[in-house]
């Protein structure tokens, strides 16, 4: 099957409404029934305006944040309709095209 991967990019203490966007992105996800998302935490990123963030040992605030999500192209329209309909929402993002699919059984 042909896709997208979405990657979304953001830190530890960015919020959208009243919960941390990274998680608001997985619960979002969830809610449309995209078939997986991962979070994946990073060490160091360099933001928009070339600053340093990184996971601080008494301050994780700035940590990184990823959310990537492997979709169709019916499923990346909703979602990108979704997230631009969102009020106040402000996210970078990669799209990159891949083939995608599941070898073998589920167990």
């Amino acid at each position: 099957m042909n896709g997208y991967q979405l990657t979304f990019f953001t830190q530890q203490d960015r919020r959208h409404g009243n919960q941390p966007l990274a998680e608001w992105l997985m619960a979002l996800a969830q809610s449309m029934q995209i078939r997986g998302a991962t979070l994946s935490t990073a060490q160091q990123g360099i933001g928009r305006h070339h600053r340093l963030h990184s996971a601080h040992f008494f301050e994780l605030a700035d940590q990184p944040l990823e959310v990537t999500m492997v979709v169709s192209e019916e499923e990346s329209a909703k979602l990108f309709a979704r997230l631009h309909a969102e009020p106040g929402l402000h996210l970078f993002y990669a799209k990159s095209a891949v083939e995608f699919g599941t070898i073998g059984e589920a167990p």
